[in-house]
């Protein structure tokens, strides 16, 4: 039974990306909406990194994680979107065996690292606000740079992990992935193996990986909330919350998406796809617009480079 698997594992050279299931005739307007919508990613990602680096204003902690926030959104995109685009113009819609485990990986390695990424904001906010004299000395370059590393080792390891059980199932049921790009649930679906420790096993992955930084998120906002509270002035509560609010909006987007997706039971597949579209593609794209429309020395910023640019035009 076991050489029976193995052979038809081994027989597995490429998967077809189902992607949605809709009339032929609206493929043109589904390619359309995902190429604006990825033009608005490279644009607000791209600008966002771009304005970071070149104003020396924005030379702090909160700014440095947001520059790799915009990095790691442009990246997790990047690995789901063309991919799908070419789909919905392929007639085959294949995807062969190496590229569905590079994109599982990449995928899993970058929105990991948001989510570590979000839980060190998170904690930025509570010094700059519960700590304020304190905040140049405890969040230090060097420390930046190690919850920035952590971020990406987190979601390297996590990658690894959740690629390798994954591709030790066997695929003889079948090759069609009823999803737009590769992911662990839908995969599951097409397996013949016994699903029992695999499910266990992603399970067990995610609440390690999800929960540890939704504690530090929910314990960092609780000492802010109760830090706020106690300023008198009605001006300095709007100012302290308006630092926090972004962050909150961008939060509630991603994790209210990963959590249907991923913690709710896998019964209706179309649903799980809007619902990977949140993080794939909506939360890239507004994430550039929520910091920077709500974000003072942002505006200042683009203002002072287009600025510039009227100047030699």
């Amino acid at each position: 039974m076991g050489d029976r698997r193995t052979s038809n594992h081994s027989e597995v050279t490429d998967f077809i990306l189902v992607g949605f299931r809709v009339h032929p005739e609206l493929y043109i307007l589904l390619f359309l909406l995902f190429l604006l919508v990825y033009a608005m990613v490279l644009l607000g990602n791209v600008g966002m990194m771009a304005i970071i680096m070149t104003d020396p204003r924005l030379n702090t902690p909160m700014y440095f994680f947001l520059g790799n926030l915009s990095f790691v959104d442009l990246f997790y995109s990047s690995v789901i979107a063309p991919k799908a685009m070419i789909s919905f113009w392929s007639e085959s819609k294949s995807i062969s065996f190496a590229g569905c485990v590079t994109q599982l990986f990449l995928f899993a390695l970058f929105i990991v690292t948001e989510g570590f990424l979000l839980a060190a904001m998170a904690y930025d906010r509570f010094i700059a606000i519960c700590n304020p004299l304190l905040y140049s000395v405890q969040m230090s370059a060097r420390l930046c740079m190690q919850l920035v590393a952590g971020s990406y080792f987190c979601g390297c390891i996590s990658a690894v992990l959740l690629t390798s059980v994954t591709f030790t199932l066997s695929f003889c049921a079948s090759r069609a992935i009823d999803h737009f790009y590769c992911d662990y649930r839908p995969l599951q679906r097409i397996s013949c193996s016994d699903l029992y420790i695999h499910k266990t096993v992603s399970f067990f992955l995610c609440s390690i990986i999800i929960l540890p930084t939704i504690i530090v998120i929910i314990v960092s906002y609780m000492y802010i909330v109760s830090t706020v509270l106690k300023i008198r002035s009605t001006e300095g509560r709007k100012k302290a919350f308006s630092t926090c609010s972004s962050h909150l909006g961008v939060v509630s987007v991603l994790y209210g998406a990963v959590i249907f997706m991923y913690f709710i039971p896998d019964r209706f597949p179309e649903l799980s796809k809007v619902a990977s579209l949140c993080y794939t593609l909506v939360t890239p794209m507004l994430n550039p617009l929520i910091y920077s429309l709500r974000n003072k020395d942002v505006k200042e910023a683009l203002r002072k480079i287009l600025g510039k640019r009227n100047i030699f035009i």
